[in-house]
């Protein structure tokens, strides 16, 4: 456990902070935009250290992958961000009830953020929130996943040489520090995470009456529908199911096809395996799991459902093991005839495990499974006829609905991403994050008559009548 010490250091280092912040005048463009860009020079200077340090923390970590989700799309999403701020920034005016008087919105930094970080993509869900926290004019602390504690390490260093203090500092430590972190008085608090451990970080949270962006996960649906191509859903599906290993919050959790679909997707998926990876275990395109804990829980889910009477298709190439307990790879499988009683079916995932259930050839059968369950952070939906496309993006309720592919909403900086009911609270990216770390504040500038507060003023007997009036339109 966190001594009081430690509790009081971190209380030191927010009240420091928003200090700072008070004391300096609100974050001009120019200062904004430098805090963005120097986001980017650390990521762009130190990239090759930084997929390193992530891959020793996985054990393995497939440097393309690092390179391209978690490097490459970050420095995309903070330079937008530097490009538009000045943009962002200006005052929105709106109508007024009468022609002297001005009315306007002016976006206002929030203060001092925490940002509590995973460890599957350790730069993008550090760094992305970071885009709308600098634009909005904000100071910020981190703490990154004591489960990728090399990549953490070489964040605070780095962050040390970047910025000063008073803009960005990192918290390192365990479980312990984190459950400190979040009880922080901080100003708003962004948690990317497992929802159990979301409804802990909202309940610490509330003791200060901290307003929270919660990005948790649940278990996304992939839906094939009758007039979908199996062998185009099966490659689009297994393509962010392999990718990382599936340890993504938006990666497919489970599939629902018509029974007639079920033998030509599980073929097309085993083509397609086959040829994006002829070897798993020394492939060096393929990750492996984070860590011996979650290696051998997704073991216990595979046996739970075999216990259950599932049919388990390994996807692993002909000649090689379906698992390595050193390397900690686990080769993509297939789990057939998936029932609700199976702890497969009852947690999320997060592993290259699909399950696969089927329905008849009515849609609203799946539908109505999806919407018997906690709202996804994402839903995927295979199929060509614009009416059963509209039923899904109708009468379903998700963080977001892709059609026809899977987690390409996520690198589209335009849309918001974020989550709803047990997925999580709130949604940034793009302006959609500057809007989310600012407050937006009404200005009124009263005419020279103050036309609308004499309304308000006694004696009211002169009028009275034309309240009368009003309610008689």
């Amino acid at each position: 456990m966190m001594n009081s010490h430690h509790q009081q250091e971190l209380q030191q280092i927010l009240h420091t902070m928003k200090q700072n912040h008070l004391q300096a005048s609100p974050a001009s463009a120019a200062l904004r935009r430098d805090r963005l860009q120097r986001s980017v020079a650390l990521l762009r200077d130190n990239h090759a250290a930084i997929r390193d340090a992530i891959s020793a923390d996985f054990g393995h970590r497939s440097g393309y992958q690092t390179m391209v989700a978690d490097l490459a799309t970050t420095i995309t999403m903070l330079n937008d961000a530097a490009e538009q701020v000045e943009q962002w920034m200006q005052p929105e005016a709106v109508a007024t009830p009468v022609a002297g008087m001005q009315a306007w919105i002016d976006p206002q930094p929030l203060g001092v953020i925490g940002i509590i970080s995973p460890w599957n993509f350790p730069i993008n869900l550090a760094f992305g929130p970071l885009a709308g926290v600098f634009a909005a004019g904000n100071t910020a602390m981190l703490k990154p996943s004591e489960l990728t504690p090399k990549t953490s390490q070489l964040l605070a260093e780095l962050v040390g040489r970047y910025f000063a203090a008073s803009e960005l500092t990192v918290v390192l430590g365990d479980a312990a520090v984190g459950q400190a972190f979040s009880a922080l008085p901080f100003d708003h608090l962004i948690f990317t995470g497992s929802t159990t451990v979301g409804r802990h970080v909202m309940r610490a949270a509330a003791e200060h009456l901290v307003p929270v962006t919660l990005e948790l996960g649940g278990k996304s649906p992939v839906v094939v529908d009758i007039d979908a191509d199996p062998l185009q859903a099966a490659e689009r599906t297994l393509t962010i199911k392999t990718f990382n290993a599936g340890q993504i919050c938006i990666a497919p959790d489970y599939l629902m096809l018509p029974e007639t679909h079920e033998r030509a997707f599980a073929d097309a998926a085993a083509a397609f395996v086959a040829q994006s990876f002829p070897t798993v275990q020394d492939n060096p395109d393929y990750t492996a799991i984070i860590s011996d804990r979650h290696y051998q829980r997704l073991l216990h889910l595979l046996d739970d459902a075999r216990e259950k009477g599932v049919q388990v298709i390994s996807l692993a190439p002909r000649g090689e093991a379906d698992f390595d307990a050193q390397m900690r790879k686990i080769a993509p499988h297939l789990v057939l005839g998936v029932t609700e009683e199976m702890a497969i079916m009852q947690e999320e995932i997060f592993d290259p495990l699909l399950p696969v259930k089927t329905y008849q050839q009515d849609l609203s059968e799946a539908i109505q499974y999806i919407n018997a369950h906690p709202r996804p952070l994402a839903a995927y939906y295979f199929g060509n006829d614009p009416h059963r496309q509209q039923q899904m993006r109708q009468q379903t309720t998700s963080g977001a609905l892709v059609i026809n592919d899977v987690m390409t909403h996520a690198s589209i900086d335009s849309l918001p991403f974020g989550g709803v009911g047990a997925s999580g609270i709130g949604a940034y990216h793009g302006v959609h994050g500057f809007r989310r770390f600012s407050h937006a504040k009404p200005v009124v500038m009263q005419d020279e008559a103050g036309t609308t507060n004499l309304r308000l003023r006694a004696p009211y007997q002169d009028k009275a009548a034309a309240v009368a009036a009003f309610f008689h339109q």
